[in-house]
């Protein structure tokens, strides 16, 4: 099992993407809540990682609303399921953890599914971030919430940005 790692400037801070047998495995900011030592990266080369650097350019440039790239998030049954479902979160939406649970059959999983939403490794292409509190407002982010801030922003519709300004 090889494990390699890269680095890449974005609007937001230099993010940190793992991968292991061609699959990204991870997605880390420099402040990430639950950072694993840097050790466990694996060796630091840009080769194969090509193709999400573009799509993470293309996604911050307002050009790309999902990813296709191949994953391998490491994660139990449940959370792989919750991460399943950020995924289906579409592009400009949000979701709260009490709907997530809701999908997932019963509504009081709502502080598991946070929880797992919490140890989403694949930042930003698992969408985490559009995740919010039952009331809409802007809960935990392993980013931060300036990160999360600036993410839903720039997801937001042309028409809903446009009602702001007048």
């Amino acid at each position: 099992m090889s494990r390699t790692h890269s680095t890449m400037a974005t609007p937001i801070g230099e993010l940190t993407l793992v991968a292991e047998e061609g699959a990204l495995t991870a997605i880390y900011f420099p402040s990430h809540k639950r950072l694993p030592d840097a050790a466990a990266f694996g060796e630091r080369t840009d080769e194969g990682f090509g193709e999400a650097k573009r799509q993470l350019c293309e996604y911050f440039a307002g050009e790309r609303r999902e990813f296709s790239l191949p994953l391998a998030p490491k994660g139990d049954a449940f959370q792989l399921k919750v991460w399943e479902l950020l995924r289906a979160i579409p592009y400009g939406q949000t979701r709260s953890y009490g709907q997530l649970a809701a999908a997932l059959g019963d509504p009081h999983l709502a502080q598991a599914v946070g929880n797992a939403n919490g140890r989403n490794p694949l930042s930003i292409v698992v969408p985490c971030h559009r995740v919010v509190g039952a009331d809409g407002s802007l809960t935990g982010y392993a980013g931060g919430l300036e990160r999360k801030r600036f993410l839903l922003e720039l997801e937001e519709p042309a028409e809903t940005k446009a009602g702001r300004l007048f």
